[in-house]
């Protein structure tokens, strides 16, 4: 599958190391699904689209692999990597231990300010006609309730973990909007309404169980996609 370079956007001012820039184009155009899985990313056709040295192109490559975005194979070299329904499985159980943490410590001690802050975007989400951007909402209405946890390292993995799934959630949503999107913002309304009162118990509880039931169904979607001849 050949590399759609027009999917990388090249900045006009690099303010960021080449390696850098590089990774953080590659990496957006992975998790929106411009770059699908197997694509192979030739480091020549890369350095060529960012006016640099195949050594910047190694270091992104490297830095996503790490990353779980990009595998490195013996016969086609770097490739976008795909996820198996039980890989998805164990990312969302992280995710969701990681997200009932953050928001059990950040329900107590939220502000009101957080809390309006948190309103604004739930109505975004729910008001955006648009797929491509609703993974993104998505995860402005969770970081913001999680931010008062003040566990900024935390939020990173957690972000990190978004970033591995995201392309997948993506065609979830796109795909049966009229099906999870009410049933989303249901549960997004229930977990404002607890960190409204103030109750780590019942946030970090309907995360949790808010993370894991998005996990089941983007893995059944898969399994039935897959089944029906879709290329997820």
């Amino acid at each position: 599958m050949a590399l759609p370079l027009e999917q990388l956007a090249v900045p006009r001012v690099l303010r960021l190391s080449a390696s850098d820039q590089i990774a953080g184009s590659l990496r957006d155009a992975i998790v929106r699904g411009h770059l699908a899985t197997g694509v192979v990313l030739r480091q020549d056709e890369i350095a060529a689209r960012f006016h640099v040295s195949k050594i910047p192109v190694r270091e992104a490559l490297k830095r996503l692999e790490a990353e779980g975005l990009v595998r490195f194979t013996k016969n086609r070299g770097a490739v976008v990597a795909g996820l198996s329904p039980a890989e998805i499985l164990e990312y969302m159980d992280i995710r969701a231990m990681l997200e009932a943490r953050a928001a059990g410590l950040a329900a107590a001690r939220i502000s009101d300010e957080r809390l309006n802050e948190a309103r604004q975007k739930l109505a975004e989400f729910g008001a955006s006609q648009d797929p491509g951007r609703w993974g993104e909402l998505n995860w402005l209405f969770h970081s913001t309730l999680y931010a008062d946890a003040d566990r900024p390292i935390l939020l990173a993995e957690i972000r990190a973990l978004y970033d591995k799934l995201e392309r997948y959630v993506r065609a979830l949503l796109a795909m049966t909007a009229q099906t999870e999107m009410p049933k989303t913002q249901s549960e997004h309304s229930a977990i404002l309404d607890a960190f409204a009162r103030r109750d780590p118990d019942a946030a970090a509880s309907l995360t949790r169980a808010h993370v894991l039931d998005a996990g089941a169904s983007l893995v059944q979607y898969l399994k039935d996609h897959r089944h029906h001849g879709g290329n997820t």
